[in-house]
């Protein structure tokens, strides 16, 4: 209720709330997939090893992307200026905890499960991020042996960043793809 207030008068915008509980989430946590974000940012040909056999790119930079209970396999799925993708698991709560951190708890919703496959555009609005019409929205469905996680287009103006610069615009969010990567 008290969203809804501060969003119908303006004086926040659901965006900021979702980025300031994930800042507080994510405290202190080295999310692997930042790294294989930012290094695919930096790297083309990284990047084009990383779209085709995740598990093995990750391993050049000792990064494990398997679940060490279960074996699983990661695709990772670019987003670019046509097409943005969003990951959900329909079932339970699939996730590769192990490079995004601690599955939240609306990744477990099952409204969130729901409506992420029918609804998706809906759904990204109420987090804040808005798609515009033109662009496909893509759903990967992760199961128990394959999870999915999302490449974000690199922001404009990040020319020239650092790798740490360009792992600070990449979260858990971005990678799921609930959200997109912005420069303040």
């Amino acid at each position: 209720a008290l969203v809804k207030i501060l969003t119908e008068k303006k004086l926040v915008e659901l965006g900021e709330i979702r980025q300031m509980a994930e800042r507080l989430v994510m405290a202190g946590q080295d999310l692997n997939g930042a790294t294989l974000v930012s290094k695919a940012w930096l790297d083309d040909a990284f990047k084009e090893r990383l779209l085709k056999d995740a598990a093995s790119a990750a391993a050049e930079l000792g990064i494990a992307t398997s679940n060490p209970n279960a074996p699983t396999i990661l695709t990772v799925q670019e987003n670019t200026p046509q097409i943005h993708n969003l990951v959900v698991c329909t079932l339970c709560s699939c996730y590769p905890s192990g490079l995004l951190g601690i599955a939240p708890s609306w990744y477990k919703d099952r409204e969130y499960r729901a409506r992420a496959v029918r609804q998706p555009r809906e759904v990204l609005h109420e987090f804040g991020t808005n798609i515009p019409d033109k662009k496909q929205i893509r759903v990967h469905d992760s199961t128990a042996d394959h999870r999915y996680l999302v490449l974000p287009e690199r922001p404009e103006g990040t020319e020239g960043w650092t790798d740490d610069e360009l792992k600070s615009l990449v979260t858990r969010d971005t990678m799921v793809g609930v959200s997109i990567p912005t420069v303040d």
